[in-house]
């Protein structure tokens, strides 16, 4: 377990909560923390719950990182990017429990995760990388494209515009919306019903489903480090 992650791995639902100050930041450290927390959610033939704090699921990248230089920001980006796409193609479930505000970074796990939960309430969701000035990574237009009905996708990637949950849902960020207190159990009942599926049929068709997408997102991420954000 580290300072940036709690895991806790019980009846075969592993729940990763993010825990990087008030925003749940995307740092090298705490995608590194992710990783491991995967490496031990992998180990036990767990389900897996990702999950932040009480009104905040992740604001994106580190900031003084993406704002030291644009190969620093465009490293951070390329760690992001390939955790974002070991979790579409993870050998168990992943589940997300979303607090409340997701942005950025926040949004791209959502897009990745196999079934996602948000929670009622003045929260806003979206990908504002245009609005404060950074050009949209091929990643994270693969990622947006994959998941968001076109209309939502150009409103999101284009014009950066932010949903509350309910909007969220049709934007494809979200799959259902519950009241806060109902979150973690809602999310649990989710994961159990989710341990009952045939693991390798899960895995063999998630991977059929996925591979052109993970095809394309591999030359994404690369393109991403070779071009940075021109």
């Amino acid at each position: 377990m580290s300072e940036l992650l709690g895991v806790n791995i019980e009846d075969g639902i592993a729940t990763l909560t993010l825990n990087n100050g008030k925003v749940n930041a995307f740092s090298h450290e705490m995608i590194a923390a992710v990783n491991a927390g995967l490496d031990e959610a992998e180990a036990a033939g767990a389900v897996v719950i990702i999950t932040g704090q009480p009104g905040i699921f992740s604001g994106g990248y580190d900031l003084k990182t993406m704002q030291a230089s644009p190969e620093a920001a465009m490293a951070l980006v390329k760690e992001g990017s390939t955790l974002t796409r070991r979790i579409l193609s993870f050998p168990q479930p992943v589940v997300a429990a979303c607090n409340g505000h997701a942005i950025a970074k926040g949004v791209f796990v959502l897009l990745c995760c196999d079934h996602r939960i948000g929670v009622s309430g003045d929260f806003k969701l979206g990908l504002n990388e245009v609005a404060i000035g950074i050009p949209m990574h091929h990643a994270g237009i693969a990622m947006a494209r994959h998941r968001m009905p076109k209309p939502f996708f150009n409103r999101s990637v284009i014009t950066a515009e932010m949903f509350d949950p309910d909007t969220a849902i049709a934007a494809g960020i979200l799959d259902r919306v519950v009241p806060p207190e109902a979150l973690m159990a809602t999310a649990r009942k989710v994961a159990e019903a989710m341990k009952g599926l045939n693991r390798d049929a899960y895995l063999k068709t998630k991977l059929k489903v996925r591979k052109d997408y993970l095809e394309h997102l591999d030359w994404a991420i690369e393109e991403d480090a070779r071009v940075g954000f021109s």
